[in-house]
């Protein structure tokens, strides 16, 4: 499975640093940049090339797209056909089994195939912990999720 990468500044310090580690775990890593530092960049010229590679095999790649907060960068990729961003910021400080843990659920019950780090407000083990339960969380398949996704994908609004 390909993992597609992307992040404008403010993600892009922490970016390096999961791509290393995702590489350094056998992971094929596409990186669509940024490939420098520059503060006045735009997340979309970075998110957009994820998210479109996403939809062309949302069962079989990934993405990790990262920005200040990850939401503006969720609700660009989301435009995509197939894509399911979520976001992610951290963990309230009372979860204490997968029952609660968002990252478990929006592989588990959402199939969610681009997750949006929010590069401000994690550390770079947080995120790196948050990746690789996200990798290794397998869809549950379960019925109702099938149904809820296949709503989902029948509205097929942006096109």
């Amino acid at each position: 499975m390909k993992i597609f990468v992307g992040t404008d500044h403010a993600g892009y310090v922490l970016k390096e640093k999961l791509v290393t580690f995702l590489r350094g775990h056998g992971h094929e890593v596409v990186d669509k940049g940024a490939f420098g530092y520059n503060e006045t960049d735009d997340y979309p010229d970075f998110v957009i090339p994820v998210a479109r590679e996403i939809s062309k095999d949302p069962d079989n790649s990934r993405g990790i797209i990262l920005g200040a907060t990850g939401q503006g960068e969720a609700l660009a990729a989301n435009k995509f056909s197939h894509v399911r961003a979520v976001v992610y910021y951290g963990e309230a400080p009372t979860v204490v089994d997968d029952e609660a843990d968002i990252i478990v659920r929006s592989r588990e019950h959402n199939n969610a195939n681009i997750l949006s780090l929010a590069a401000r407000y994690l550390t770079e083990d947080m995120a790196i912990t948050a990746v690789s339960k996200w990798l290794s969380t397998p869809y549950s398949n379960g019925e109702r999720h099938i149904r809820r996704l296949g709503k989902i994908d029948k509205l097929d609004i942006y096109k």
